[in-house]
């Protein structure tokens, strides 16, 4: 059974910085998975953030967040990150981890390829 479990949300000032974790269980993260990290703000559809291709380590970003954020894994605990950086006010979301088979870096950042979701972190950036 696949778990996927987000921790390290929070309140940050503007140019702030946090890691969010996904610790993960029922599968491998090294093999044949996608992995990444999604967000949905108050009345906004939920958006791709970062997303990694465990195979082979391709990985996508979205614009907005590229030069800010990293996307880590550590294949031996089973977890993943989110490393957020110079973090703005626009970033305020629940922040979401989610799992699935896909290969193709087409759907990578779509949210409605995955199947497997945690229950999410909020991540508050003000003053």
């Amino acid at each position: 059974q696949v778990q996927l479990v987000e921790s390290g949300g929070g309140l940050v000032q503007p140019g702030g910085s946090l890691r969010l974790s996904c610790a993960t269980s029922g599968f491998t993260l090294d093999r044949y998975y996608s992995i990444g990290w999604f967000r949905q703000a108050p009345g906004k559809e939920r958006e791709g953030v970062s997303c990694l291709i465990t195979s082979d380590g391709r990985t996508y970003y979205a614009d907005s967040v590229k030069g800010r954020f990293t996307f880590s894994r550590d294949n031996a605990k089973n977890t993943v990150y989110l490393q957020m950086n110079s973090l703005k006010p626009e970033d305020t979301a629940v922040y979401y981890c989610a799992a699935d088979h896909l290969t193709s870096y087409k759907r990578l950042g779509v949210p409605g390829s995955y199947e497997y979701w945690g229950q999410g972190t909020q991540v508050t950036v003000s003053y």
